[in-house]
């Protein structure tokens, strides 16, 4: 005779908003996870009463190793880099390395988010519905960029200030040669300076921003 296990209703669930913590989300979410599995596996009978997965080092290094991945690939999606404290899913545990990375990442993040992301929130528009290109309606981005935000370049102010001190300091190490290298030094650090000064005072002109869909004020 066929033994049927009587099923049980689901009690509760467990929300998480991943687009305010991404990162710390994902660390509480495979804890979450492993919890939830450990009493699925001993509701089926695979696990005894007190197993758990990290009685099993093959199973364990593996569920932390998808999990991690995991959260990875939901990061680049989202974010454009791995997740952050992935070492902390990975390994259970903060490593020098994994510091390391987090600062990288989080670096990338500040410039992606400000510099590359308004194409991909045009996409994620187009995808939701919230921009609908219909053939009536002109190709053209509904925003046309004038005056300074048609030239308007980060990298390139970025690679003009960095030449200006590059210049302002092979000029600042020639002036014991020739006193006019200090004129020279102090008219690249000054143009270096000028740039990043313009720069931060319209810095919203050099983000790339989305250009299809415009939220309400």
């Amino acid at each position: 005779m066929r033994r049927v296990r009587k099923l049980r209703g689901n009690l509760g669930v467990v929300r998480s908003n991943c687009i305010d913590c991404l990162d710390r989300t994902n660390v509480t979410q495979s804890m979450i996870g492993r919890k939830m599995m450990e009493f699925q596996l001993r509701r089926l009978g695979v696990f005894d009463a007190e197993e758990t997965i990290s009685t099993h080092p093959n199973f364990d290094e593996s569920f932390k190793i998808m999990w991690a991945n995991h959260g990875d690939d939901v990061s680049i999606q989202y974010s454009g880099t791995p997740a952050l404290k992935g070492d902390f899913v990975r390994c259970g545990k903060r490593t020098i390395q994994g510091i390391l990375n987090d600062g990288w990442n989080a670096l990338m993040r500040y410039y992606l988010n400000n510099f590359r992301d308004g194409t991909k929130q045009d996409a994620i528009d187009l995808m939701q519905g919230h921009y609908i290109l219909s053939v009536s309606r002109s190709m053209t981005p509904t925003s046309q960029e004038r005056g300074i935000e048609a030239i308007a370049s980060f990298p390139l102010a970025l690679l003009l200030i960095l030449t200006g001190f590059l210049f302002a300091t092979m000029s600042l190490g020639r002036v014991r040669y020739d006193l006019w290298n200090l004129l020279f030094s102090i008219m690249w650090a000054s143009m270096s300076l000028a740039i990043a000064a313009f720069v931060r005072a319209n810095g919203r002109v050099f983000c790339n921003r989305p250009r299809l869909h415009q939220p309400r004020p």
